[in-house]
């Protein structure tokens, strides 16, 4: 008998005493945004270090100017791959408790519909249900071998939901006892509850405002129209000449580094079914305005972007008044992918403005953050045998998906200590995370604990 097979039936037997200590573990009011409940965030990761001790791994809470950190580690056969695994145990307010239907932190086991049950309650699927899910496997593996099957490491932050800020110093004076082979990270979701994925790629960003200067003071447009410069239609002539008639960026060097998403990956994303009326139907449009010959899929996993997300010049109040302003500013951001350096995309939008800016003119430019895109490789062993072992458990196989968005530790996991991370996680879409009565399938949470056995066994093969 392989050793997968009894640590699955053990997955199976031990679901109602698992759901019985996520239960415990929800009850927990741990919102770290909130200063009045610090000590439910101690409590919270005490628990963890707790639970953790009980299988055998060294645990321990560690301080931080913020919220605890929860660190533990379980030894392995020798050559095994050390793993570690990353989840936080904090939570979102639950404001407007009104419209919760049950208390946010009494968790249970709701039918939403025939055959579909969920576990309910603050932190259900983000994250503490995602986290125990891979916890709920160490325990089963230890109860049936009496050992892991690999090196593991496990950190669990308290402060994800409120802007992390312990967890850059807290990894730079840890990264020795931190680093491993590579990480795991459970804080994603499936394409449907059917269909598993790993996300295998996620945008990076680059924010700059910009402020176009003409004339030392506002300006009568009847008495200067016409002779004095207008920030405001120098801005907007800016703007337009970024995005040609097919989409793409017209900024020098943009796209350099970013490359052709595989052909068969974006057959797979094909056969998801999503096109551009199911996609921005639900917004009220229809028609896609990026790169012209690409998917809406592709345009907003594997692809970069220059977005306008605030304009402003003039006389913006009620009414009307005739005026050429001063100044006026745009607020842009870039969503990076693949290679693309933040640094150098920065440097080439200043220099493409500074070229339309006329000589009596000035313009100031003030940066709002900047990270590199996290692309693993499509070709990567260890992401095929996850394929796989995702695949073997759910109905349909799974798929290879990236993020619109990003996910601050990744990058963070890959800059600061060099490790790739693989992102498998079990929420779906309609879980109402960060929104009143959220919840976590139970299939979810069952099957979520299966797939890291699988995935487990698959890597340590």
């Amino acid at each position: 008998m392989s050793a997968l097979a009894p640590v699955l039936a053990r997955l199976d037997a031990d679901l109602g005493a698992s759901l019985e200590r996520l239960f415990s573990l929800i009850r927990i009011k741990s919102i770290s945004t909130d200063p009045a409940y610090a000590d439910e965030c101690r409590r919270a990761a005490e628990w963890l270090v707790a639970d953790l001790k009980s299988i055998g791994f060294d645990a321990s809470v560690r301080d931080t100017p913020g919220h605890p950190m929860v660190v533990a580690h379980h030894d392995g056969p020798a050559g095994a791959p050390h793993l570690l695994f990353y989840g936080h145990y904090d939570v979102q307010p639950v404001d407007p408790v009104e419209l919760w239907h049950d208390d946010p932190f009494a968790a249970s086991v709701k039918e939403i519909e025939p055959g579909r049950k969920v576990i309910t309650g603050r932190g259900s699927a983000d994250d503490k249900g995602q986290l125990m899910t891979f916890v709920e496997t160490c325990r089963a593996w230890k109860a049936v071998h009496g050992s892991l099957p690999c090196r593991v490491t496990i950190l669990f932050e308290g402060e994800e939901e409120s802007g992390s800020a312990s967890l850059k110093p807290f990894l730079t004076a840890n990264a020795e006892e931190l680093k491993a082979d590579f990480a795991l990270v459970c804080d994603t979701g499936m394409w449907n509850r059917e269909t598993p994925a790993i996300c295998v790629g996620l945008r990076g960003l680059v924010g700059e405002e910009i402020v176009v200067k003409a004339a030392n003071r506002d300006l009568h447009s009847g008495e200067f129209g016409g002779a004095a410069a207008n920030p405001v239609r120098i801005l907007a002539k800016v703007l337009a000449d970024i995005h040609d008639a097919n989409g793409r960026v017209t900024i020098p060097g943009f796209y350099d580094g970013v490359e052709e998403t595989p052909s068969q990956v974006l057959q797979s994303w094909e056969t998801l079914g999503e096109t551009a009326e199911s996609f921005l139907g639900p917004i009220g449009l229809s028609q896609p305005v990026g790169e012209r010959g690409r998917t809406v899929l592709e345009m907003v996993w594997a692809r970069p972007t220059a977005e306008f997300n605030g304009i402003s010049g003039g006389y913006t109040g009620k009414g009307f008044k005739t005026v050429i302003a001063a100044e006026a500013s745009a607020k842009v951001s870039f969503r990076l992918v693949h290679s693309q350096d933040p640094a150098k995309i920065r440097e080439a939008f200043r220099a493409f403005v500074r070229e339309r800016i006329p000589a009596d003119c000035s313009v100031e430019f003030h940066p709002h953050g900047g990270s590199p895109a996290i692309q693993l490789s499509y070709d990567a062993p260890f992401l095929a045998k996850a394929k796989q072992a995702l695949s073997d458990e759910w109905p349909k196989e799974a798929v290879l998906l990236a993020m619109g968005g990003s996910i601050p530790i990744v990058g963070n996991f890959q800059h600061m200590l060099g490790m790739k991370s693989l992102l498998v996680g079990f929420g779906l879409s309609d879980d109402r995370i960060h929104s009143p009565n959220e919840k976590y399938d139970l299939a979810s949470f069952h099957k979520g604990q299966r797939s890291w056995a699988r995935i487990l066994d698959a890597l340590t093969q």
